[in-house]
């Protein structure tokens, strides 16, 4: 069985001249990551691996994630081919997984992510939203076998609001 929680970056900015791919958080997104991540720990397979783009908004989510995960930053696998924004491209990198992995939350980039958990989920999703989560389980040994699996969680942070007062 594997376990992928796939992970949309959280809010990021537009307001600096800078390349796509150079894009930081804004303070929504940095407060999103937090909310969403400190609220996980009881959906959270014991053990898993993080991947994620390069791309700096998806790094620093992941980061944020690492952080209130306990995970240690050094851990985290940055992976190039992660920084895309189709689903058959996200599709590739997933199934090139390592096997020794079974549960992987993976950091990435939309279309490609709402396209992916509606191919590959049980549970359609309009849109997943920035900072949102998907996790997905698929009855298969290995990553280049997977195929429909079961939608686990879906996790929006303005599912959590709330129950939560923003910084």
């Amino acid at each position: 069985m594997k376990t992928l929680i796939l992970v949309r970056h959280a809010k990021s900015s537009w307001e600096a001249p800078l390349r796509d791919f150079d894009r930081p958080l804004q303070s929504r997104g940095i407060h999103d990551a937090h909310l969403v991540s400190s609220n996980l720990k009881e959906e959270l397979p014991k053990t898993f691996v993080i991947y994620s783009s390069p791309a700096r908004r998806a790094m620093e989510t992941a980061m944020i994630f690492a952080q209130n995960l306990s995970c240690p930053l050094e851990s985290i696998i940055y992976k190039d081919g992660l920084y895309t924004f189709e689903r058959k491209n996200l599709e590739e990198q997933i199934k090139s997984i390592s096997n020794i992995y079974d549960n992987v939350m993976l950091f990435g980039h939309n279309e490609a992510i709402t396209d992916f958990v509606n191919k590959f989920g049980d549970i359609f999703v309009e849109n997943v939203a920035t900072c949102g989560l998907v996790s997905l389980t698929f009855d298969a040994d290995q990553w280049r076998d997977i195929g429909k699996g079961s939608t686990r969680h879906v996790v929006f942070p303005r599912d959590l609001k709330h129950d939560h007062k923003p910084l």
